[in-house]
This record gives structure tokens, C-alpha cells and sequence, in this order.
């Protein structure tokens, strides 16, 4: 008897990261359209550095509108704040602000790490349980991966590990090759917020691509399954 096929991955998600947010309130009224009319699974919000209550009252104002329309909020960094901004969880950056601060917000929060230069890194966050890992945003130096580099990594992590892992996509090409890549998630930002017909038509764009992507991975992994029942 043959060996049953193993069912094939779930489709991509969209990980939306915010511009630097000094007033919340234009991106609260926008949000919840954004992620009901895309299918956003998380936001990422980055805080732009203030006083502690003004950024604790700026999460506020998001974390409902965004929790409402069926997204969770992370924060960039800023994990002592989560608990009193209502957010969800934490992004952290880097192995030592992992070994740091994931235990703070698990079990009960959402802490995914990125920052990870190398396998070992990788592998080292997945041993310590974070929830997802990241690869392809920038470094302190505005460095970043070539997108093949990128899509190797993902592949690689989707063969071998459980976690989740998100592929920031610095344009709609990228979204779209890790997608194909396997890809749990795809992370977008200024590639939405830059786009000069605004971001409801960038991200449906961004949908598309990870969609295109998806559908190629599937491709992929059906031709063997094909090819052995000639």
C-alpha cells in the first residue's frame, strides 16, 4: 500500500509591521480595515522612543482596535511594557534579548525573536521555545541578506524545525519567493506605507504575491508524489 501523502503546508499569513508611530490615532481609525480586508494575522508595532506612559498610551490605542478585528499586536522590543499596553507579545532582537526577556512573556504572550545571523542562532532561539523565528529585516547598520540567502534559511527551517517562521519581504518579489520558500508567515512594512496608492492597494498587492508564492510551493511539492506514480 502506498504511503499516504503528508497534507501540505498551510498557506502564508501577512505580518504587518507599522510605520514609526508617534499618534496613533490616524492608524487606529485605518488598521482594522487593513486587516479584515487582508486577512492580517499580526501587527508589529513599532513605538517611536518616548516616555515610557506616552508609548504605553500609544499601544493602547492600538492593541483593541487591531485585537478586535482579529489580529494580535506585538511590540517592537519593549517587552516590560506588553503587560500594560493590553499588546500580545514582543518581538525581540537578537539571542541576548531572548536569553533575557523571553521568559517574561511566555506562557501567557506571544515572544518571537529575530536578529539571528546564523544557523546557530536560529536553532538556539527554537531550543528556548520562541514562538516564531525571523529572518531578512535589517541589522543596526541598515544591512540586510541578499533575498536568496533569505529564502535558503527559511527552507531550511520549514524542512527541519516546528516554529513558525516569517520571511520580511522588503518588496512584492521577496514576498513572493518565500513564499515559495515555505514560509509560515511573510513580514511587510515600509514596502505598504511607502506605496504611493496607499497601503490597502500595496497590501492587496502583498496578498497576491505570497498567494503566487504559495501556489508554487505546492507545485514543488507535488512533483515528487507525480513523479513516483508514473
Amino acid at each position: 500500500m502506498a504511503a499516504k501523502p503528508a497534507p501540505p503546508p498551510p498557506a502564508p499569513r501577512l505580518y504587518l509591521a507599522t510605520p514609526m508611530v508617534e499618534d496613533a490615532a490616524a492608524l487606529a481609525a485605518s488598521l482594522p480595515g487593513l486587516i479584515s480586508a487582508h486577512d492580517v494575522a499580526a501587527v508589529l508595532l513599532r513605538l517611536k522612543l518616548t516616555d515610557q506612559r506616552g508609548m504605553i498610551s500609544r499601544a493602547k490605542a492600538l492593541a483593541q482596535p487591531v485585537q478586535t478585528a482579529g489580529a494580535a499586536l506585538l511590540l517592537d522590543g519593549h517587552p516590560e511594557l506588553v503587560a500594560r499596553a493590553g499588546a500580545d507579545g514582543a518581538h525581540l532582537d537578537g539571542v541576548a534579548a531572548m536569553q533575557e526577556h523571553l521568559s517574561e512573556l511566555q506562557p501567557d504572550r506571544i515572544g518571537g525573536v529575530g536578529g539571528l545571523r546564523t544557523r546557530h542562532d536560529s536553532m538556539l532561539a527554537g531550543e528556548a521555545g520562541a514562538d516564531y523565528v525571523l529572518f531578512g529585516e535589517s541589522d543596526a547598520d541598515g544591512q540586510r541578506p541578499a533575498p536568496d540567502a533569505i529564502a535558503e534559511r527559511l527552507q531550511w527551517w520549514a524542512e527541519l524545525f516546528e516554529p513558525p517562521c516569517v520571511g520580511y519581504a522588503a518588496s512584492l518579489a521577496e514576498a513572493r519567493e518565500f513564499a515559495a520558500a515555505g514560509a509560515d508567515f511573510v513580514l511587510v512594512g515600509d514596502v505598504i506605507w511607502d506605496d504611493p496608492r496607499g497601503a490597502n492597494a500595496a497590501l492587496g498587492d502583498a496578498r497576491a504575491a505570497i498567494a503566487q508564492g504559495y501556489q508554487a510551493l505546492l507545485v514543488q511539492l507535488a512533483g515528487p508524489a507525480k513523479v513516483g506514480q508514473q
